[in-house]
């Protein structure tokens, strides 16, 4: 899988989450590692989930994984807190707005 397959997949399982419900601004930057290396940020906005692939310098949390990993996370076969305590999921930031992630792709 290259990087613009991993963005695509990436982009199709976070923009179906339903976040209508949350209020706060998150701004999560992907630093994505390996052979699909790229960036791209996931940004919860006013109740919408936007997914770009462009740096955010204003972030509040930058993960760091290979595309094995953001892809499992994604198709909810990881757990981000697992990905973490496994060493698969690097988190630099507000550890706080992090955890959130978690709560983004129920």
């Amino acid at each position: 899988m290259n990087f613009e397959e991993l963005f695509e997949m990436v982009k199709e399982k976070f923009t179906q989450l339903d976040i209508s419900g949350m209020k706060e601004h998150l701004a999560y930057q992907f630093n994505i590692e390996g052979d699909a290396e790229g960036i791209f940020y996931v940004e919860a906005k006013e109740g919408k989930l936007h997914v770009e692939p462009y740096e955010y310098h204003d972030r509040d949390v930058l993960f760091t994984c290979r595309a094995e990993t953001l892809q499992r996370i994604a198709e909810g076969h990881l757990d981000p807190i697992k990905a973490v305590s496994l060493k698969m999921l690097k988190v630099d930031g507000d550890i706080g707005k992090a955890l959130k992630f978690k709560d983004l792709l129920k």
